[in-house]
């Protein structure tokens, strides 16, 4: 996706903004001209050197941490335009009976609780904007249950509808919230974790970078509370 003027100069939380998906995306933005907050456990400015890219270390799997982020952002900027929540992640191959207290509360903190965070906390500044966005990346793998993958197909699941409630709940503010269904994404980590699976079926990350920004964009007022899928 080109460029838009109606993406330049504004104010663009990641979470996440580190990872495989995570710096696509944050490029993406990045080279949109936004102003780019980059947040992730462990970030610097050195990852992306762009002029308008400012990281933040912060555990969005903790209410604290998530709070003063956003806070930190909002006083900084004066505001708070786009919220995009990468942060996730994977474990399975356990049955429900098999699946032991950590990974649960894994699953929970890294795909569900953090997002619950990061809305709760970011949602004040986006309605403020008077066009904010948010949009979070699900797994086209949660809509159905799957054996072996029970705690992160919950979790995955509940976000959609945690975002799609979000965007009932802030519609007259002009605040968007939409979802995005990625299948398998093309990362390296996923490479390395099944080698001999078909790569050219998987979702190429670049895709999903762009399909983030296009529902950022001011344009896009009128698409909220959708889960949008996307295959390879």
């Amino acid at each position: 996706m080109e460029p838009s003027e109606s993406s330049n100069k504004r104010i663009v939380l990641i979470t996440g903004a580190k990872g495989g998906l995570g710096s696509l995306i944050t490029r993406a933005f990045l080279g949109a001209g936004a102003t780019v907050v980059g947040a992730s456990r462990s970030i610097a400015a050195a990852d992306f050197p762009e002029a308008n890219f400012i990281p933040l270390s912060a555990d969005f799997t903790k209410a604290t941490s998530a709070n003063d982020a956003i806070q930190s952002v909002a006083t900084r900027f004066g505001g708070l335009d786009v919220l995009i929540h990468v942060m996730g992640g994977f474990a399975g191959g356990r049955t429900i009976a098999e699946t032991d207290d950590a990974t649960w509360e894994q699953m929970r903190d890294l795909n569900l609780s953090s997002a619950f965070h990061a809305f709760r906390a970011a949602i004040p500044y986006l309605r403020k904007s008077g066009s904010g966005r948010i949009v979070a990346i699900g797994s086209l793998t949660a809509v159905e249950p799957h054996a072996g993958l029970g705690a992160y197909v919950t979790f995955k699941s509940a976000l959609t509808m945690l975002v799609r409630t979000v965007a009932i709940e802030n519609k007259e503010a002009g605040l968007t919230a939409n979802v995005v269904l990625p299948g398998t994404i093309d990362t390296p980590a996923n490479r390395k974790s099944m080698p001999d699976a078909d790569f050219s079926k998987w979702v190429q990350p670049k895709d999903v970078a762009e399909l983030v920004l296009s529902l950022s964009d001011l344009r896009t007022r009128h698409i909220s509370g959708v889960a949008v899928p996307i295959e390879g």
